[in-house]
């Protein structure tokens, strides 16, 4: 029954029109990541659900006018290997010493970039600034929520380099968009206090780059076997046609990862709010009812 209840409202709050390029799964993310939280947390943060779940996206829309927003919602990890040994360091300045801050951003700085956003929250809850809470909030969502994508810590992040075009919006919109809210267990138990939230960031991306060959692979052998049929069709959104994945294919293609969609968006909800919960904590614990709703 709370499920039903939940994911009703979820359909509520997201209207029409917006489930593409990871929207959906941003917020649901963010939506159900309310639920895990502590009851010292949980009524501010579920009157203000319905803006942590639109306002989740907001991260994505920034990439079309800030040209330094783009490198903050992944990391080529792969690059940075040799032999199967990661060269990179998960220290900022460490990092720095070993390439440059151009060639991180180049590659990706999402893990470093939670961290700045987590610092920010953190210092909103202690100064008891409702709307920059909110949208640290929502901000960090997202880029845990991108950290947790595994061609997010891939160089081969939509297939390009094996002739998988479109790959990328595949596993992380299409199939969250048709299979997350009617399928998915969002039942997750409540948030936990991070005591290295850089160190278990990190953990994450690691899990995702560890599942990216998983993920090309398996589509790869899929559709080689279908010979290229059967894979897309079309379908009006916003007024136009648009090419996208069938839901048979989609469905053969989501059943052969055998649940890693719904893993990673459990193990992001968990993650998101967690960090939440960390950065109320580092703050002292305010009170969030005190919070003016004017300020």
């Amino acid at each position: 029954m709370w499920r039903g209840m939940v994911l009703l409202s979820l359909l509520f709050f997201l209207p029409a029109g917006t489930f593409s390029w990871g929207f959906f799964a941003h917020r649901f993310i963010n939506f159900h990541a309310v639920f895990l939280l502590p009851r010292e947390m949980l009524a501010f943060y579920k009157s203000n659900i319905q803006y942590l779940s639109e306002h989740s996206v907001d991260p994505d829309k920034r990439r079309y006018i800030l040209p330094e927003e783009a490198p903050r919602h992944y990391i080529d990890l792969d690059h940075f290997k040799q032999s199967d040994s990661l060269l990179l360091s998960s220290n900022w300045d460490k990092a720095i010493e070993q390439f440059s801050a151009d060639t991180l951003r180049v590659h990706g700085i999402v893990p470093w970039w939670i961290q700045i956003v987590k610092a920010n929250l953190t210092k909103a809850f202690a100064e008891k600034d409702r709307n920059a809470i909110l949208k640290y909030s929502a901000d960090i969502g997202h880029y845990i929520g991108d950290a947790h994508v595994p061609l997010h810590a891939s160089s081969n992040h939509n297939g390009q380099l094996t002739n998988q075009l479109g790959i990328h919006g595949f596993w992380e919109s299409r199939l969250p968009e048709l299979f997350a809210a009617a399928q998915y267990d969002m039942l997750i138990d409540k948030a936990i206090y991070l005591k290295d939230p850089l160190a278990f960031i990190w953990g994450r991306i690691h899990q995702s780059a560890a599942a990216a060959d998983t993920v090309l692979t398996i589509e790869k052998k899929l559709s080689d076997a279908m010979n290229g049929q059967y894979i897309f069709s079309y379908e009006k959104r916003n007024g136009k046609y648009e090419r996208i994945y069938t839901v048979a294919y989609a469905t053969r293609y989501h059943n052969a990862l055998k649940g890693m969609v719904e893993r990673r968006m459990r193990a992001s909800t968990h993650a998101v709010a967690s960090f939440w919960y960390t950065a109320w904590v580092d703050a002292g614990q305010p009170n969030l009812s005190e919070i003016s709703h004017s300020k």
